[in-house]
């Protein structure tokens, strides 16, 4: 008996496909997707990509099938609890910074926000959407210390600096951008952050080496941004 020729993807009964397509979606509960989105996001140490998602060998669910079950890709990681690496709005960050207040019990620190890596949105989102990890928290409503903005402050600084140096600050190179950018922190107001510590300037170059990092920026254990 001859075989029917295909027909034309304009021919497809609608009715036909739209039930094969829900028998497919049927393979995986949506609590078996979002599984394999946090057991990505542990793999990984941060709320996965479509595209990395998609090259994790032990995922076993394809990229496509999460957004059939969820509308959107971001749609699917906020089910799951993590946290969207882009276009996440204001709301949602308030949102998250109060959540992540209430688990503890006190006003979250950058270190609270760095452990949570993949479950929360990185400080430096926050700086970018809010000017500061401090303005991020008082909008939650937390009361927050002057001091610990003018860290968040002189390490967004510091990035920006090594940045342009391709290398991590020394405090000459901070005295010679600071006179040409007012805006700027002192070289002494930064170093008296760190004082009372041995190795003051190298805690701050530190610091901003891990900012750094969470950018995605690597930097040598020179000092020089690879």
């Amino acid at each position: 008996m001859a075989r029917k020729p295909y027909r034309a993807v304009a021919g497809i009964d609608p009715e036909a496909l739209a039930a094969f397509q829900a028998g497919i979606r049927r393979r995986y509960t949506d609590e078996q997707i979002l599984d394999e989105l946090r057991g990505s996001a542990e793999r990984l140490g941060r709320s996965p990509t479509m595209k990395e998602f998609a090259a994790d060998p032990a995922a076993h669910v394809h990229p496509q099938t999460v957004i059939d079950h969820f509308g959107t890709w971001n749609a699917a990681k906020r089910a799951a609890g993590l946290m969207p690496r882009r276009f996440a709005t204001r709301a949602e960050l308030v949102a998250q910074l109060r959540g992540l207040g209430d688990e503890l019990g006190r006003t979250p620190t950058a270190e609270d926000i760095r452990a949570r890596r993949g479950l929360m949105p990185s400080t430096s989102l926050l700086w970018h959407t809010f000017g500061s990890l401090a303005t991020a928290l008082r909008e939650a409503g937390f009361d927050v210390a002057v001091g610990e903005e003018r860290l968040e402050r002189a390490i967004a600084q510091g990035c920006a600096l090594a940045q342009g140096l391709g290398r991590l600050p020394r405090f000459g190179d901070w005295q010679s951008a600071r006179r040409s950018d007012a805006s700027l922190l002192t070289e002494w107001q930064v170093y008296r952050m760190f004082e009372a510590r041995r190795g003051a300037w190298a805690t701050f170059q530190f610091l901003i080496r891990e900012r750094l990092a969470e950018d995605g920026v690597l930097v040598g254990s020179d000092g020089t941004i690879l």
